[in-house]
Protein backbone atom coordinates (compact mmCIF):
# COMPACT_ATOMS: atom_id res chain seq x y z
CA UNK A 1 0.00 0.00 0.00
CA UNK A 2 3.23 2.21 0.29
CA UNK A 3 4.05 2.61 -3.11
CA UNK A 4 0.23 4.28 -3.65
CA UNK A 5 -0.37 6.27 -0.82
CA UNK A 6 1.10 9.41 -2.72
CA UNK A 7 -1.92 8.75 -5.20
CA UNK A 8 -4.02 9.75 -2.14
CA UNK A 9 -1.58 12.75 -1.87
CA UNK A 10 -2.05 13.95 -5.48
CA UNK A 11 -6.22 13.60 -4.85
CA UNK A 12 -6.00 15.51 -1.69
CA UNK A 13 -4.00 18.14 -3.38
CA UNK A 14 -6.38 19.01 -6.26
CA UNK A 15 -9.41 19.63 -4.12
CA UNK A 16 -7.13 21.79 -1.60
CA UNK A 17 -6.16 24.02 -4.47
CA UNK A 18 -9.50 24.38 -5.51
CA UNK A 19 -10.68 24.49 -1.38
CA UNK A 20 -8.04 27.14 -0.92
CA UNK A 21 -8.69 28.94 -4.38
CA UNK A 22 -5.24 29.13 -5.43
CA UNK A 23 -4.37 30.67 -8.51
CA UNK A 24 -1.64 29.68 -11.25
CA UNK A 25 1.60 31.77 -9.56
CA UNK A 26 0.43 30.96 -5.82
CA UNK A 27 3.00 29.38 -3.49
CA UNK A 28 2.28 25.45 -2.55
CA UNK A 29 2.99 23.70 0.37
CA UNK A 30 6.19 22.51 1.10
CA UNK A 31 7.57 18.87 1.05
CA UNK A 32 7.86 19.10 4.89
CA UNK A 33 4.19 20.82 5.26
CA UNK A 34 3.11 17.95 3.07
CA UNK A 35 4.53 15.40 5.03
CA UNK A 36 3.56 16.70 8.23
CA UNK A 37 -0.87 17.40 7.08
CA UNK A 38 -0.03 12.98 5.78
CA UNK A 39 2.30 11.68 8.09
CA UNK A 40 4.27 10.14 5.50
CA UNK A 41 7.88 9.79 4.29
CA UNK A 42 9.04 12.39 2.17
CA UNK A 43 9.98 9.76 -0.56
CA UNK A 44 6.02 9.57 -0.64
CA UNK A 45 5.68 13.21 -1.03
CA UNK A 46 8.28 13.90 -3.74
CA UNK A 47 6.45 10.99 -5.87
CA UNK A 48 2.93 12.94 -5.64
CA UNK A 49 4.74 15.82 -6.46
CA UNK A 50 6.34 14.34 -9.54
CA UNK A 51 3.03 13.42 -10.53
CA UNK A 52 1.35 16.10 -9.58
CA UNK A 53 4.09 18.40 -11.87
CA UNK A 54 3.47 15.83 -14.65
CA UNK A 55 -0.19 17.08 -14.74
CA UNK A 56 1.06 20.67 -14.79
CA UNK A 57 -1.14 21.76 -11.69
CA UNK A 58 1.97 22.54 -9.95
CA UNK A 59 5.46 23.74 -10.95
CA UNK A 60 9.17 23.35 -9.08
CA UNK A 61 11.51 26.16 -9.31
CA UNK A 62 14.71 25.02 -7.78
CA UNK A 63 15.90 27.59 -4.97
CA UNK A 64 12.44 29.10 -4.41
CA UNK A 65 9.88 26.42 -4.01
CA UNK A 66 6.20 24.89 -5.48
CA UNK A 67 4.07 27.23 -7.51
CA UNK A 68 0.56 26.93 -8.61
CA UNK A 69 1.23 26.08 -12.76
CA UNK A 70 -2.00 25.20 -14.03
CA UNK A 71 -5.82 25.07 -13.67
CA UNK A 72 -7.15 22.02 -11.61
CA UNK A 73 -10.62 22.17 -13.47
CA UNK A 74 -11.64 18.77 -15.59
CA UNK A 75 -10.50 18.15 -18.75
CA UNK A 76 -13.97 18.71 -19.85
CA UNK A 77 -14.43 21.98 -19.13
CA UNK A 78 -16.39 24.18 -21.74
CA UNK A 79 -13.77 24.93 -24.91
CA UNK A 80 -10.90 23.53 -23.42
CA UNK A 81 -7.99 25.05 -21.67
CA UNK A 82 -4.69 27.45 -22.49
CA UNK A 83 -1.34 25.67 -22.48
CA UNK A 84 1.07 28.76 -21.60
CA UNK A 85 4.62 27.86 -21.83
CA UNK A 86 7.69 30.12 -20.23
CA UNK A 87 11.45 29.35 -20.23
CA UNK A 88 10.82 30.87 -16.23
CA UNK A 89 8.13 31.70 -14.26
CA UNK A 90 8.80 33.02 -10.74
CA UNK A 91 12.00 35.44 -11.31
CA UNK A 92 12.87 38.69 -13.22
CA UNK A 93 10.31 39.94 -15.36
CA UNK A 94 8.31 36.55 -15.90
CA UNK A 95 5.88 36.89 -13.06
CA UNK A 96 4.86 40.10 -14.78
CA UNK A 97 4.03 38.35 -18.17
CA UNK A 98 1.93 35.31 -16.94
CA UNK A 99 0.17 37.77 -14.60
CA UNK A 100 -0.31 39.46 -17.90
CA UNK A 101 -1.43 36.66 -19.55
CA UNK A 102 -3.54 35.57 -17.16
CA UNK A 103 -6.23 38.55 -16.45
CA UNK A 104 -6.81 37.99 -19.93
CA UNK A 105 -7.78 34.58 -19.95
CA UNK A 106 -9.32 34.61 -16.52
CA UNK A 107 -11.38 37.69 -17.82
CA UNK A 108 -12.26 35.32 -20.98
CA UNK A 109 -13.44 31.92 -18.95
CA UNK A 110 -10.35 30.05 -20.25
CA UNK A 111 -8.63 27.67 -17.74
CA UNK A 112 -5.04 27.65 -17.88
CA UNK A 113 -2.15 25.09 -17.97
CA UNK A 114 1.57 26.67 -16.78
CA UNK A 115 4.84 24.69 -17.65
CA UNK A 116 8.26 25.92 -17.52
CA UNK A 117 11.00 24.82 -19.58
CA UNK A 118 14.30 26.16 -17.87
CA UNK A 119 15.15 27.02 -21.13
CA UNK A 120 15.84 23.68 -22.35
CA UNK A 121 14.27 22.25 -25.23
CA UNK A 122 13.80 18.87 -23.97
CA UNK A 123 11.50 20.40 -21.38
CA UNK A 124 9.64 22.27 -23.62
CA UNK A 125 9.55 19.07 -25.57
CA UNK A 126 7.55 17.29 -22.64
CA UNK A 127 5.31 20.67 -22.26
CA UNK A 128 4.15 20.78 -25.37
CA UNK A 129 3.76 16.44 -24.98
CA UNK A 130 1.65 17.14 -22.06
CA UNK A 131 -0.86 19.69 -23.40
CA UNK A 132 -1.54 18.46 -26.52
CA UNK A 133 -2.31 14.93 -24.54
CA UNK A 134 -4.62 17.36 -22.33
CA UNK A 135 -6.51 18.87 -25.24
CA UNK A 136 -5.87 22.46 -24.88
CA UNK A 137 -7.52 24.60 -27.39
CA UNK A 138 -4.83 27.18 -27.88
CA UNK A 139 -0.95 27.79 -26.85
CA UNK A 140 1.35 30.54 -25.86
CA UNK A 141 4.71 29.33 -25.73
CA UNK A 142 7.99 31.41 -25.33
CA UNK A 143 10.58 29.69 -26.52
CA UNK A 144 13.66 28.00 -25.86
CA UNK A 145 17.16 28.61 -27.30
CA UNK A 146 15.33 30.13 -30.36
CA UNK A 147 18.69 31.33 -32.33
CA UNK A 148 19.62 27.23 -32.08
CA UNK A 149 18.37 24.37 -34.86
CA UNK A 150 15.74 23.02 -32.47
CA UNK A 151 14.13 19.43 -32.11
CA UNK A 152 10.56 20.72 -32.00
CA UNK A 153 9.66 21.62 -35.48
CA UNK A 154 7.88 18.28 -35.91
CA UNK A 155 5.85 18.68 -32.71
CA UNK A 156 4.72 22.59 -34.00
CA UNK A 157 3.67 20.99 -37.44
CA UNK A 158 1.42 18.49 -35.54
CA UNK A 159 -0.05 21.51 -34.22
CA UNK A 160 -0.38 23.33 -36.93
CA UNK A 161 -2.43 20.53 -38.90
CA UNK A 162 -4.48 19.95 -35.96
CA UNK A 163 -5.81 23.53 -35.87
CA UNK A 164 -4.41 24.49 -32.69
CA UNK A 165 -4.07 28.41 -32.75
CA UNK A 166 -0.03 29.64 -31.85
CA UNK A 167 1.21 32.59 -30.24
CA UNK A 168 4.58 32.88 -29.68
CA UNK A 169 5.76 36.07 -27.08
CA UNK A 170 9.60 37.43 -26.37
CA UNK A 171 10.35 35.62 -29.67
CA UNK A 172 9.67 33.34 -32.30
CA UNK A 173 11.31 30.64 -34.15
CA UNK A 174 11.78 31.72 -37.43
CA UNK A 175 11.33 28.69 -39.51
CA UNK A 176 7.04 29.05 -37.83
CA UNK A 177 4.89 30.83 -39.17
CA UNK A 178 2.64 31.85 -36.22
CA UNK A 179 2.88 35.37 -34.57
CA UNK A 180 4.23 36.40 -31.78
CA UNK A 181 4.35 39.29 -29.25
CA UNK A 182 7.47 40.92 -27.73
CA UNK A 183 9.98 44.11 -27.03
CA UNK A 184 11.10 45.58 -30.03
CA UNK A 185 14.90 44.47 -29.39
CA UNK A 186 16.48 45.58 -32.18
CA UNK A 187 14.88 48.85 -30.95
CA UNK A 188 15.88 48.10 -27.14
CA UNK A 189 19.57 47.52 -28.64
CA UNK A 190 19.55 50.73 -30.11
CA UNK A 191 18.26 52.84 -27.51
CA UNK A 192 20.64 52.21 -25.29
CA UNK A 193 23.43 52.71 -27.30
CA UNK A 194 22.31 56.26 -28.74
CA UNK A 195 21.78 57.15 -25.18
CA UNK A 196 25.66 56.58 -24.54
CA UNK A 197 26.41 58.30 -27.39
CA UNK A 198 24.07 61.13 -26.67
CA UNK A 199 26.34 61.31 -23.53
CA UNK A 200 29.59 61.65 -25.42
CA UNK A 201 30.85 58.41 -25.07
CA UNK A 202 32.37 56.83 -28.06
CA UNK A 203 34.43 53.91 -26.88
CA UNK A 204 31.52 51.57 -26.32
CA UNK A 205 31.57 47.84 -25.52
CA UNK A 206 28.64 45.19 -25.60
CA UNK A 207 27.78 41.86 -23.73
CA UNK A 208 25.12 39.42 -25.49
CA UNK A 209 23.75 36.17 -25.11
CA UNK A 210 24.06 34.21 -28.12
CA UNK A 211 21.70 31.00 -28.19
CA UNK A 212 18.37 33.03 -28.05
CA UNK A 213 16.64 35.86 -30.82
CA UNK A 214 16.40 38.33 -28.16
CA UNK A 215 20.15 38.44 -28.01
CA UNK A 216 20.56 38.58 -31.53
CA UNK A 217 18.33 41.67 -31.83
CA UNK A 218 19.66 43.62 -28.91
CA UNK A 219 23.00 43.33 -30.79
CA UNK A 220 21.86 44.51 -33.64
CA UNK A 221 20.43 47.59 -32.86
CA UNK A 222 23.50 47.98 -30.72
CA UNK A 223 25.50 47.38 -34.04
CA UNK A 224 23.08 49.82 -36.16
CA UNK A 225 23.72 52.42 -33.85
CA UNK A 226 27.15 52.48 -34.03
CA UNK A 227 27.42 52.41 -37.68
CA UNK A 228 25.49 55.25 -37.16
CA UNK A 229 27.72 57.31 -35.27
CA UNK A 230 30.79 55.86 -37.32
CA UNK A 231 31.63 53.69 -34.49
CA UNK A 232 31.89 50.11 -36.38
CA UNK A 233 34.90 49.64 -34.30
CA UNK A 234 32.59 48.35 -31.60
CA UNK A 235 32.19 45.33 -33.42
CA UNK A 236 35.14 44.04 -32.25
CA UNK A 237 34.40 45.00 -28.36
CA UNK A 238 32.27 42.07 -27.70
CA UNK A 239 31.26 39.14 -25.26
CA UNK A 240 28.56 36.64 -27.07
CA UNK A 241 27.95 34.27 -24.22
CA UNK A 242 25.27 31.04 -23.69
CA UNK A 243 22.48 32.19 -20.91
CA UNK A 244 22.89 28.98 -18.75
CA UNK A 245 26.51 30.76 -18.09
CA UNK A 246 25.61 34.06 -17.28
CA UNK A 247 26.02 33.37 -13.70
CA UNK A 248 30.18 32.31 -14.38
CA UNK A 249 30.55 34.54 -17.25
CA UNK A 250 32.61 37.15 -15.33
CA UNK A 251 34.56 34.18 -13.79
CA UNK A 252 35.55 32.34 -17.00
CA UNK A 253 36.22 35.29 -19.02
CA UNK A 254 37.30 37.65 -16.37
CA UNK A 255 41.00 38.80 -18.49
CA UNK A 256 39.29 39.21 -21.30
CA UNK A 257 36.64 41.27 -19.94
CA UNK A 258 38.89 43.11 -17.89
CA UNK A 259 40.78 44.08 -20.81
CA UNK A 260 37.45 44.75 -22.97
CA UNK A 261 36.47 47.18 -20.01
CA UNK A 262 39.70 48.69 -20.22
CA UNK A 263 39.27 50.63 -23.97
CA UNK A 264 35.92 50.91 -23.10
CA UNK A 265 34.16 54.05 -21.41
CA UNK A 266 30.46 52.42 -21.58
CA UNK A 267 28.93 48.87 -21.59
CA UNK A 268 25.80 47.62 -23.26
CA UNK A 269 24.78 44.67 -21.57
CA UNK A 270 21.95 42.08 -22.76
CA UNK A 271 19.82 42.31 -19.71
CA UNK A 272 19.29 44.05 -16.26
CA UNK A 273 20.58 40.83 -14.75
CA UNK A 274 23.77 40.70 -16.63
CA UNK A 275 24.21 44.56 -15.97
CA UNK A 276 24.06 43.77 -11.94
CA UNK A 277 26.72 40.94 -12.42
CA UNK A 278 29.01 43.62 -14.64
CA UNK A 279 28.43 46.22 -11.50
CA UNK A 280 29.74 43.66 -8.67
CA UNK A 281 32.37 42.39 -11.13
CA UNK A 282 33.76 46.37 -11.46
CA UNK A 283 33.19 46.44 -7.78
CA UNK A 284 35.21 43.82 -6.92
CA UNK A 285 37.91 45.58 -10.08
CA UNK A 286 38.36 48.49 -8.66
CA UNK A 287 36.48 50.03 -11.80
CA UNK A 288 33.72 52.82 -10.88
CA UNK A 289 30.85 52.98 -12.16
CA UNK A 290 29.83 55.29 -13.88
CA UNK A 291 33.11 57.45 -13.31
CA UNK A 292 35.13 54.49 -14.93
CA UNK A 293 32.79 52.84 -16.87
CA UNK A 294 28.68 53.72 -17.90
CA UNK A 295 26.35 51.16 -17.96
CA UNK A 296 22.85 50.57 -19.44
CA UNK A 297 20.83 47.11 -18.90
CA UNK A 298 17.79 46.16 -20.78
CA UNK A 299 14.36 44.88 -19.24
CA UNK A 300 13.83 47.67 -16.38
CA UNK A 301 13.70 44.30 -13.93
CA UNK A 302 12.42 45.10 -10.48
CA UNK A 303 16.25 44.62 -9.35
CA UNK A 304 17.32 47.64 -11.73
CA UNK A 305 15.88 50.56 -9.26
CA UNK A 306 17.51 48.83 -6.29
CA UNK A 307 20.40 47.70 -6.68
CA UNK A 308 23.68 49.50 -5.30
CA UNK A 309 24.27 51.97 -8.25
CA UNK A 310 20.78 52.29 -9.95
CA UNK A 311 20.62 50.99 -13.34
CA UNK A 312 20.16 53.15 -16.73
CA UNK A 313 17.77 50.50 -18.54
CA UNK A 314 15.78 49.80 -21.57
CA UNK A 315 12.04 48.98 -20.14
CA UNK A 316 10.22 45.96 -21.33
CA UNK A 317 6.38 46.59 -21.26
CA UNK A 318 6.17 43.20 -19.46
CA UNK A 319 2.52 42.95 -18.28
CA UNK A 320 1.80 44.52 -21.39
CA UNK A 321 3.21 41.62 -23.67
CA UNK A 322 1.13 38.96 -21.59
CA UNK A 323 -2.02 40.28 -22.13
CA UNK A 324 -1.51 41.15 -25.98
CA UNK A 325 -0.28 37.88 -25.99
CA UNK A 326 -3.44 36.05 -24.94
CA UNK A 327 -5.58 38.40 -26.51
CA UNK A 328 -3.81 37.67 -29.93
CA UNK A 329 -4.40 34.34 -29.11
CA UNK A 330 -8.30 34.51 -28.22
CA UNK A 331 -9.15 36.31 -31.30
CA UNK A 332 -7.40 33.00 -33.70
CA UNK A 333 -9.31 30.95 -31.91
CA UNK A 334 -12.39 32.98 -32.36
CA UNK A 335 -10.92 33.08 -35.95
CA UNK A 336 -8.78 30.59 -37.00
CA UNK A 337 -8.91 31.57 -40.66
CA UNK A 338 -7.93 35.14 -40.30
CA UNK A 339 -4.21 36.20 -40.56
CA UNK A 340 -2.62 37.41 -37.12
CA UNK A 341 0.39 39.91 -37.46
CA UNK A 342 3.28 40.41 -35.02
CA UNK A 343 3.06 42.74 -32.30
CA UNK A 344 6.07 44.94 -31.46
CA UNK A 345 5.90 47.36 -28.12
CA UNK A 346 8.75 50.14 -28.58
CA UNK A 347 10.18 50.34 -25.60
CA UNK A 348 11.31 53.18 -23.45
CA UNK A 349 14.79 54.55 -21.84
CA UNK A 350 14.72 54.54 -18.06
CA UNK A 351 17.49 56.97 -16.54
CA UNK A 352 18.80 56.82 -13.47
CA UNK A 353 22.68 56.84 -12.08
CA UNK A 354 24.60 53.76 -14.15
CA UNK A 355 25.47 56.48 -17.43
CA UNK A 356 27.30 59.58 -16.60
CA UNK A 357 27.93 62.47 -19.33
CA UNK A 358 31.63 63.04 -20.50
CA UNK A 359 30.38 66.13 -22.90
CA UNK A 360 33.39 68.66 -23.27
Amino acid sequence: MEDYKYLTIVEWAKEYISAEHLKSGDRFLTEKELCAIHNVSRQTVRQALMQLERDNIICRVRGSGTYISGSVSPRTAPGGSIGVISTYFSDYIFPHIITGIEKVLNDAGCPLQIATTHNLVSEETQALKSMLANGVRGLIVEPSKSALPNLNTGLYEEIRKSGIPLVFFNAKYEWSEAPYVAMDDAAAGRIAADHLFGCGHTKLCGLFVLDNLQGHKRYRGFAESCAAHGKTEAEQNLIWYAAEDSSKLFTYEKKRILEMLRKSTAAVCYNDMLAIELLKFCKENRIRVPEDLSVVGIDDSRYAAICDIPLTTVRHPHEKVGEAAAELLLKRIADPEKSAEDILFTPELVIRDSVRKINS
